[in-house]
């Protein structure tokens, strides 16, 4: 006698289908609504070019007159085209940027107007002539410490014409030496004084004076002319 095989009801076949169907349309829409990797940095869109900052000196466009590297570290003057405002900036662009009262001085500024030393206190001199034969002279310092440059906001004049720096204690740091006529009661820039011996007075980077030199007749007598280099030995107390 045969025995027939066993027949699936049609009502569990049908289950078993819609079951299937269901389990793929949910892995689907998992597979859809899953977030999706993001693009690697700047592969999306293309990076934007760097701008470069316009820098305004007076009012117009700035034009670099000197550079130069203090430590690593650029230092660049910029002027204005008439020469009434000046500007120090200080490390890479856009830095950091100081204005220069000795501009509004009537000063003039070429490309030898910046002088910088490096060492424990980097020190930089923006130093203009002043007057029609160029007699006198004013100079603004900026000084580093602990990496940040400050500006001592004293400018320094020099009748005689000269004004620089030398490190004339031997201690590592800079100092400013002003030459000036030693007329003293006789009004700066008046013949009487312009005809009076000179001397040089020394200042260190907190603008206190640290003495002068014997009188001379001239700045050329100076040791080191026109880059004059003084001792301690040369300074005794002004009068």
């Amino acid at each position: 006698m045969r025995t027939s095989a066993a027949r699936t009801p049609r009502s569990a076949l049908l289950t078993a289908v819609l079951a299937a169907v269901v389990t793929v349309g949910a892995i689907g829409a998992v597979f859809l609504l899953r977030p999706r990797p993001e693009a690697a940095s700047g592969a999306a869109e293309p990076a934007a070019a760097p701008v470069t900052p316009v820098v305004s000196c007076g009012g117009s466009p700035c034009r670099r007159l000197a550079a130069v590297s203090v430590g690593g570290t650029p230092v660049v003057l910029l002027t204005d085209t008439v020469g009434g405002s000046a500007q120090l900036r200080v490390g890479p662009e856009p830095g950091t940027v100081f204005e220069l009262s000795i501009a509004q001085l009537g000063v003039r500024l070429d490309q030898n107007s910046l002088r910088c030393i490096d060492g424990p206190a980097p020190t930089c001199l923006v130093r203009g002539d002043v007057g029609d034969q160029g007699k006198a002279a004013y100079g603004e310092l900026l000084v580093a410490g602990g990496g940040v440059w400050r500006d001592p906001g004293k400018p320094y004049y020099a009748d005689a014409g000269t004004l620089s720096l030398y490190d004339v204690t031997a201690d590592g740091r800079p100092d400013v030496i002003v030459v000036r006529h030693d007329c003293r009661g006789v009004e700066s820039g008046t013949p009487k004084c312009d005809a009076a011996p000179v001397l040089a007075e020394v200042y260190d980077l907190t603008g206190k004076s640290l003495g002068c030199t014997r009188r001379v007749t001239s700045p050329s007598d100076l040791r080191g002319w026109p880059d004059i280099r003084l001792t301690r030995a040369d300074l005794r107390t002004c009068k």
